[in-house]
């Protein structure tokens, strides 16, 4: 299983941009879409609103975003560095105030555990802690309708990854060489509060054959399922790879750098996980949006 993930999205052109909102103003979005293949191997893509995920602008962007379009634009902080904007619109031609993101498969290594708990770093049954570095992942999820973003009560957001030597739990992966059956550890899902958020406790991942370093996470309500993956700075993971303990076992040769992913090629940065410095670890805050 040295493959496990390919796109399901496409970068939308600018032309079709305009013809979505019926706008001339210029705007970055990306939606995911589902489909079947065509002929000559390409995605047919059937653009699903429910299958969407956003980011909040920043403020200059809102606010340019009000002026082109003659709306008013507001602004509040999600306490994380992360600025949600609401544009007010005055027109029906206003762009929504996020951004689409595109859909990533969840790959081979999803495991529907139900394993409701924050701390997802160690097994279930056993106790045992998977070593690695600390890495505390805040998320806001928001629900978007037309040009506003509210947060997303009652979400189920999972999170899992492989550890810090590339394994995932309860797999027998004779391709990668591990062999994990009835483990648990770096899975679970947390419930989205009032606000819209949920925190996770897991260690910063490793890596394995064809892939940079990432995190899985599915986005889950009523009918609504959202797949997607997160990726890390190339200096960061440099770093932890060659200096931290378990990761320098395994080095970092054969890792791919972020360029040479090609599930991270189709997603740009718009996916990449702005990593801190926290305590004895780091720390990532990131708002996930769903069109509704």
């Amino acid at each position: 299983m040295d493959n496990d993930d390919i796109l399901k999205g496409r970068l939308l052109s600018r032309r079709e941009i305009l013809g979505l909102f019926g706008l001339g103003g210029a705007a970055a979005l990306v939606v995911a879409c589902t489909g079947g293949d065509d002929d000559e191997g390409n995605v047919n893509p059937t653009i699903s609103p429910a299958q969407a995920s956003v980011i909040p602008t920043t403020a200059a962007e809102a606010t340019a975003t009000a002026v082109s379009t003659g709306s008013t634009a507001s602004t509040g902080s999600t306490g994380s560095g992360v600025v949600a904007t609401t544009a007010a619109a005055a027109t029906s031609t206003s762009l929504p105030s996020c951004i689409v993101l595109p859909e990533l498969t969840e790959g081979p290594y999803f495991i529907d555990e139900k394993l409701e708990r924050s701390d997802i770093r160690a097994d279930s049954e056993s106790g045992d802690e998977r070593p690695g570095t600390p890495l505390v992942l805040t998320l806001n999820v928001v629900a978007v309708s037309g040009a506003s973003c509210a947060p997303l009560e009652g979400a189920m957001v999972d999170v899992w990854h492989c550890d810090a030597l590339g394994a995932y739990s309860g797999f027998n992966d004779t391709a990668e060489g591990f062999s994990t059956v009835g483990e648990d550890w770096l899975r679970g899902f947390q419930n989205t509060d009032g606000s819209g958020r949920v925190e996770f406790t897991t260690i910063y991942p490793g890596w394995y054959r064809g892939r940079a370093t990432h995190i899985h996470f599915k986005v889950r309500k009523d009918n609504m399922e959202f797949t997607s993956q997160w990726f890390f700075d190339d200096s960061l993971s440099d770093e932890v790879h060659a200096n931290e303990t378990p990761y320098n076992e395994d080095g970092a040769t054969g890792r791919l750098q972020n360029a040479q992913d090609s599930i991270y090629n189709q997603s740009g940065d718009m996916l990449l996980l702005d990593v801190q410095p926290s305590g004895d670890g780091y720390a990532s805050t990131f708002t996930i949006g769903i069109q509704m």
